[in-house]
């Protein structure tokens, strides 16, 4: 195991769309989503359009199958997997839902590579409908992040996720990888030696180019899965090389000091009083 922790959103960024839009839209509820927008957060609205769905006799087989047939740029799996092979920690932070990642991530056959999923519930209940419900409850408190949505503050999860890692290994390094609004807050709790990695021309990579002294982290920009996949592998062989440099440099003044020792303690015990 290395000590890289590689954290991915999932919509737009392991994906190529978004994953909520994508399902209403190739169900045919494009109209009635539009319509129900204005009048509720995005979180409340799929559990909204889930019930709409199912009161419409469309099943969940019929959503994993719409699920399936998700757009993916065909150098993202190549990329994960490369990742997961060199011994690095895969997670995954998205404001999508459980039932969707899982299904698209079992589908892809990536599913063991990630250590942990942080998103939104998603279950099937006892009527056969699929809930999606938020990540931090904000009818009963908010999770007061003025950044983030009411529903999730990445940040938080962030924070969590540095927190657990640090009591068992500090020397764990970061790569962030996002696109969203909701990105952004993450972004500003990596450290100097973490890389974050905002897709182009979205708008977290807008975010950070308003004043990028902001992040402590290294910054590295991507357009395509292509384009990510290098750069990803760069900045993991870089903390590998470094790593590596910082163990045999370890080793080397340790070599010198037993060197030094042998040298010195057969002169002191011929030295009498």
């Amino acid at each position: 195991m290395s000590n890289i922790v590689v954290v991915f959103d999932f919509d737009k960024t392991i994906i190529d769309c978004d994953s909520d839009n994508w399902v209403i839209d190739e169900l045919g509820f494009t109209d009635l989503f539009n319509q129900l927008l204005p009048t509720m957060p995005w979180n409340s609205l799929m559990d909204k359009l889930m019930m709409e769905l199912h009161s419409n006799g469309v099943t969940i087989e019929e959503i994993e199958k719409v699920l399936h047939r998700i757009p993916i740029h065909h150098r993202i799996i190549p990329a994960i997997k490369s990742a997961h092979a060199l011994g690095c920690d895969l997670r995954i932070v998205s404001d999508a839902n459980v039932f969707f990642i899982e299904t698209i991530l079992k589908h892809l056959g990536i599913s063991e590579c990630f250590s942990e999923i942080n998103t939104n519930p998603g279950y099937v209940n006892e009527e056969g409908r699929l809930r999606i419900l938020p990540y931090h409850d904000f009818n009963k408190v908010s999770h007061g992040c003025p950044l983030c949505p009411p529903n999730m503050c990445k940040g938080l999860i962030i924070d969590r996720i540095q927190s657990s890692i640090s009591e068992v290994d500090n020397n764990k390094r970061f790569i962030y990888l996002g696109d969203g609004i909701g990105d952004y807050c993450p972004s500003l709790r990596l450290k100097e030696r973490d890389f974050m990695m905002p897709r182009k021309n979205f708008p977290a990579w807008d975010l950070i180019c308003k004043d990028p002294s902001l992040l402590k982290a290294e910054i590295h920009g991507w357009i395509d899965g292509e384009e990510l996949e290098q750069i990803l592998m760069k900045l993991i062989n870089k903390i590998m090389i470094e790593e590596n440099a910082q163990f045999i440099s370890s080793d080397c003044k340790l070599q010198s000091l037993s060197i030094t020792v042998h040298e010195t303690l057969p002169k002191a015990l011929s030295v009498r009083p």
